[in-house]
């Protein structure tokens, strides 16, 4: 009961930082996988503001870094709820008892889809996939999306051929869906990539994509 107490007052606490230093914040909860954004699903405004993750709050968030610390109040807010300000969307990953509030900045709205198997293996003209062929699981999902420090190169070997890159992806779980190798993720940009590894953490999905080229 004392555990609770003392959260009550920290969440208390950071909900009056949050109005003395914060700008105001429009919280979203998802209702299914398919866009979390949508005005029927934001609950609530309220102050907030956010500050390195790397406990420096004097040290500029360099390149690369996607976790933050978010000051407001919890009390009202849970895991996978969207925050979306002036200063950008985050997502909430971690809500631990007595711990700071921890969020992830999205830089990017991706969808997800998994390509449907061929039912017939003697007739196909073609042995691909395409669009229509495919089963959409998420569409509109603001998430982190980064490059991971590798690449592969083209299986075509050609002089003029580049390096394929990775995308490391950190977004929240939506309850009955799974992202699995192999599932085809697009982003706002227009580009595509396939996955190739996806962990289901305790601050959502973390997952590692190989970019598509044509």
């Amino acid at each position: 009961m004392n555990g609770i107490k003392l959260q009550d007052r920290l969440y208390l606490g950071l909900g009056r930082s949050a109005r003395t230093i914060g700008r105001s914040a429009d919280a979203y909860r998802p209702q299914g996988p398919f866009a979390p954004l949508d005005p029927t699903n934001r609950f609530l405004r309220l102050p907030a503001t956010f500050v390195s993750a790397k406990g420096n709050p004097a040290r500029t968030v360099a390149y690369g870094e996607a976790l933050w610390h978010g000051i407001f109040d919890g009390s009202y807010t849970r895991v996978g709820d969207y925050l979306v300000m002036s200063a950008g969307i985050f997502f909430v990953a971690s809500q631990a008892p007595l711990l700071p509030i921890l969020c992830v900045r999205t830089n990017r709205t991706i969808s997800v889809a998994r390509p449907n198997m061929q039912s017939a293996t003697a007739d196909n003209a073609y042995g691909g996939y395409t669009a229509g062929q495919s089963s959409i699981l998420m569409t509109n999902w603001p998430a982190s999306v980064l490059g991971e420090n590798r690449s592969s190169a083209s299986a075509t070997n050609l002089p003029t051929d580049q390096t394929i890159p990775y995308w490391e992806i950190c977004m929240p779980a939506q309850a009955g869906i799974t992202v699995s190798p192999g599932d085809i993720v697009t982003d706002d940009l227009g580009r595509t990539a396939i996955v190739a590894g996806s962990e289901l953490t305790d601050l959502g999905w973390r997952i590692s994509a190989k970019m598509a080229t044509t």
